[in-house]
């Protein structure tokens, strides 16, 4: 399982080599769980055997969460100042979220099943 982690801290630590080299705006982590992303697909043998490892950590994943509690706590005053700021882009980026994934649902779905919008239009039509 040791190993598992070394891996996985690799990829985060590649992620974030590429960003500092590259001047990149994406966090290092992004970058690195997208290559780990694209190495897992091409090597699935991979993926069972970080797979347990994966679980694991996922079992006591809210323990990370402690140190973005403190961060919030220290910036509390940072925070009050910017209030407006922050709420205003928490319900827009919501929102942008919902829309965009009800699009891309639509559209996938429309995709998997072609034949589904035709007989929805046939329903629509018939009522």
């Amino acid at each position: 399982m040791l190993l598992c982690f070394i891996i996985l801290l690799a990829f985060q630590f590649l992620g974030e080599m590429l960003t500092r080299f590259f001047g990149l705006p994406i966090p290092g982590p992004v970058i690195g769980m997208m290559l780990l992303f694209f190495t897992l697909i091409q090597f699935p043998r991979l993926l069972a055997k970080l797979e347990h490892a994966a679980m694991a950590m996922l079992q006591h994943l809210s323990l990370l969460f402690i140190p973005a509690g403190v961060g919030i706590m220290v910036s509390v005053s940072q925070i009050g100042h910017h209030w407006l700021a922050i709420l205003v882009s928490m319900v827009a980026s919501t929102v942008l979220t919902m829309v965009v994934t009800a699009l891309s649902f639509n559209y996938l779905r429309g995709l998997s099943n072609p034949g589904a919008k035709d007989k929805q239009a046939e329903d629509q039509n018939d009522a």
